[in-house]
């Protein structure tokens, strides 16, 4: 199961785990990422809670959690290859994976279509 956040994160379920990153939206505004400092594994965060950062030529951003748990996992290649977040944003550039502790969240998320249809609001 793939869902999305307005912030412009996914989260793919597998169990009651949940792995995050953001989108190819995300990357394409922020622009050629140049630095990405993801959480550490046993931090616990709430549903909307800042967890990592991207960094670009443009800007930095904050990454939101779009459900709460705690961090089972970080992809620390990002910190040496942070161009994999404009390469794969939806594949290997990953940011952190998650123990969900209230999976009831993802009902608050968007599906793909849906999500789909918020990006075309936003242009």
């Amino acid at each position: 199961m793939l869902k999305f956040s307005k912030e412009h994160e996914w989260v793919r379920v597998e169990g009651d785990v949940g792995t995050v990153g953001i989108t190819d939206y995300a990357q394409q505004q922020l622009g050629d990422v140049v630095f990405v400092e993801v959480p550490e594994v046993g931090r616990v965060v709430e549903k909307g809670g800042e967890i990592a950062v991207v960094e670009s030529v443009k800007a930095a951003s904050d990454i939101y959690a779009p459900v709460g748990g705690e961090v089972v996992a970080a992809n620390a290649a990002l910190a040496d290859s942070p161009g994999d977040v404009n390469a794969d944003p939806m594949g290997k550039a990953w940011f952190f994976k998650l123990k969900m502790a209230n999976k009831g969240e993802l009902d608050e998320l968007m599906d793909e279509a849906a999500y789909g249809e918020y990006v075309k609001g936003l242009e």
